[in-house]
C-alpha cells in the first residue's frame, strides 16, 4: 500500500524553518490524523512541510494521491489555517468594518466569493448541511465568526480534495455547530475519498473518527501512534500567584451600585436582517457576566455598541459609565476604561511589529501602535507580558508568532492598562490546555480584586471561571 503523503528524514532548506530533528512523517490510505501538541510546538511548521511550502534539502515530499486528474498539490490538499479572515489580507479590511453597512456593501457576497463546484449535488448537499442557503446572498464582512468558519470550510469542500487539513477548527463554533461538524467529517469520510488531518491544541477535542496520533513539542516530530493507544499527559503544575494582582491599585472612581453599561429596548437590523431585538441589559460595577448563544446571536454585535465601535449605538438608548451616548463623549473617553480581546481584534492585527507593540497599543486603544510608549510604559507591558508567560516573545514579530502566542499577546494588551471592564470575547481561541488553565486563573485573580467588572463570551461551559455572577443568554432572531 503507497502512503499518501511520506517525509523521510526531511529538512527545510532554509534554516528559520527546520525543526530541531529532520522530519519523519507517513499518512497511509484510510488514516485520519490529529496533528497535537502545544502552542508554539511546530505544528503549522510541520503541516508547512507536508504541504511542500518549504523544499527540502534532500529527497521532496511524495505524494502518491488516489485521483489522477490532476498532479498538482493544491487540487488534492487544502490546508485552512482559520485566522477568522474575511478576505486577502491586503490592508482593505479594517477593525470595525464589519458594523459600518455602508462599508460592508461595498464587500463582496458570499455567493461570489464560492468557486466553481465539480458536483453539483455534492454542494446543495454541503449547503443544507452547513444551513448556508440563507446566507448566501449576505455580504462575507457581516459575518459571524462561527458563520465565517463555516463558510472557509464549506468554500474548502466544494472542490471534493483528497485531504483536509484543519487548523484548530472547533474554536468559535457554539455546541451544536461543533457537533455538526464532527458528524459532517465523520459522513464525508464513510462516503468519499476524503482523508482528514486536525491541528489541536486541546487533547479533549480529539473526534471519534480520527485513527492517528502525531505529538508536535518543542519543535520535534514524534512518532504517529494508533488514538487508542494514544494517552494525553499534561505537563502544566505551574501555579499561579493569586496575589500577583496585590500591589495594583482597584478602581474607585465609581460606587459598587453604580451602572456601568444600560441598554433600553436596543435594536439593532442590517437590511433585512434582525440581530438585536428590544435588548434590556443593565451590568453594575463588580459583576461578572457571562454572554452566550449560538453563532450568529449578536454576540459580538452587542459587544461592539458596548466598545464604542458600531455607528449604530448613537440611534440607541445607550448609556456607558454614567453617560447616555450621543451627548457628546468621544469613544476614547469610553474605551479608557475597557479592555478587550476578540476575533476582530485578532484578525485585525496584519502588520508586521514586535509583540510588544502589540501589547503597548492596548495602552492607547490603537490597532498598532501610534504612540511610542515612554519607558516606564514599557515595563508595564512587560510586566503583563511576563504574567502571561510571553516575555521572552517581546522582541518577536507578531505574525511569526504561533496563533496560540499571537493570541496571548493580545491577551496580555486587554490587561495593560488594568481596565475597569474587562471584555473576552472567545479569549481561549488556539489556546492548549496549559495556556487555557494558565489564562483562566489571571482571570480569577484579576477579578477578585475590587470594582473589576467583566463581559466574557465562550462556547465552552467549562471555560467559564467560578467568579462569574451573572448570565445573559441570546437567542438568534
Amino acid at each position: 500500500m503507497l502512503p499518501l503523503i511520506e517525509i523521510n528524514n526531511g529538512v527545510p532548506r532554509h534554516p528559520k524553518y527546520r525543526m530541531k530533528e529532520p522530519v519523519n512523517f507517513c499518512m497511509l490510505p484510510g488514516e485520519h490524523m490529529v496533528i497535537l501538541g502545544p502552542n508554539g510546538g511546530g505544528k503549522s511548521l510541520l503541516v508547512d512541510i507536508i504541504t511542500g511550502r518549504w523544499p527540502l534539502l534532500m529527497d521532496e515530499v511524495k505524494y502518491h494521491f488516489e485521483s489522477s486528474e490532476s498532479d498538482l498539490v493544491c487540487d488534492h490538499i487544502r490546508y485552512i489555517t482559520f485566522r477568522d479572515s474575511y478576505g486577502d489580507a491586503d490592508g482593505t479590511y479594517y477593525y470595525q468594518q464589519r458594523y459600518h453597512s455602508q462599508d460592508s456593501e461595498i464587500t463582496p457576497l458570499l455567493r461570489e466569493l464560492l468557486p466553481k463546484a465539480k458536483d453539483e449535488v455534492f454542494k446543495e448537499k454541503l449547503f443544507e448541511l452547513f444551513g448556508m442557503n440563507d446566507l448566501l446572498d449576505k455580504h462575507i464582512v457581516l459575518l459571524s465568526s462561527g458563520e465565517l468558519r463555516k463558510f472557509q470550510l464549506l468554500k474548502a469542500l466544494i472542490g471534493k480534495p483528497s485531504i483536509l487539513i484543519l487548523d484548530n477548527p472547533f474554536i468559535g463554533l457554539d455546541a451544536q455547530t461543533r457537533a455538526l461538524l464532527q458528524d459532517l467529517l465523520k459522513r464525508l469520510i464513510m462516503t468519499t475519498h476524503l482523508h482528514v488531518v486536525l491541528l489541536l491544541s486541546r487533547a479533549d477535542e480529539i473526534p471519534d473518527f480520527i485513527t492517528h496520533v502525531v505529538p508536535v513539542e518543542g519543535l520535534i516530530c514524534g512518532e504517529k501512534k494508533r488514538k487508542i493507544d494514544y494517552s494525553a499527559t499534561l505537563s502544566f503544575c505551574k501555579s499561579l500567584n493569586v496575589n500577583i494582582f496585590k500591589d495594583l491599585p482597584s478602581c474607585n472612581y465609581m460606587n459598587v451600585n453604580d451602572e456601568i453599561v444600560k441598554l433600553h429596548k436596543v435594536s439593532i437590523q442590517y437590511d433585512d436582517r434582525i440581530i438585536l431585538k428590544e435588548l434590556d441589559w443593565t451590568i453594575r460595577v463588580g459583576e461578572k457576566w457571562a454572554l452566550t448563544g449560538e453563532n450568529g446571536s449578536g454576540k459580538s454585535t452587542l459587544l461592539s455598541l458596548i466598545c464604542a465601535d458600531n455607528p449604530q449605538s448613537y440611534a440607541c438608548d445607550i448609556s456607558l459609565f454614567g453617560r447616555k451616548r450621543g451627548t457628546g463623549e468621544s469613544i476614547w473617553e469610553i474605551k479608557k476604561h475597557i479592555g478587550y480581546v476578540s476575533p476582530e481584534i485578532h484578525r485585525a492585527y496584519l502588520k508586521n511589529i514586535p509583540a510588544i507593540d502589540i501589547v503597548a497599543s492596548g495602552l492607547h486603544d490603537s490597532v498598532g501602535l501610534y504612540v511610542r510608549p515612554r519607558q516606564e510604559q514599557r515595563g508595564v507591558c512587560e510586566w503583563w507580558m511576563d504574567v502571561f508567560g510571553i516575555a521572552g516573545l517581546k522582541d518577536r514579530s507578531f505574525l511569526q508568532l504561533s496563533s496560540g502566542e499571537q493570541r496571548l499577546v493580545l491577551l496580555a494588551r486587554a490587561f495593560v492598562k488594568d481596565p475597569d471592564l474587562l471584555i473576552l470575547d472567545e479569549p481561549f481561541h488556539g489556546l492548549d490546555m496549559r495556556n487555557r488553565d494558565m489564562v483562566k486563573d489571571i482571570i480569577e485573580a484579576f477579578c477578585k480584586r475590587m470594582n473589576k467588572t467583566m463581559i466574557m463570551v465562550s462556547h465552552y461551559q467549562e471555560e467559564f471561571p467560578k467568579c462569574i455572577t451573572h448570565l445573559l443568554h441570546l437567542k438568534r432572531n
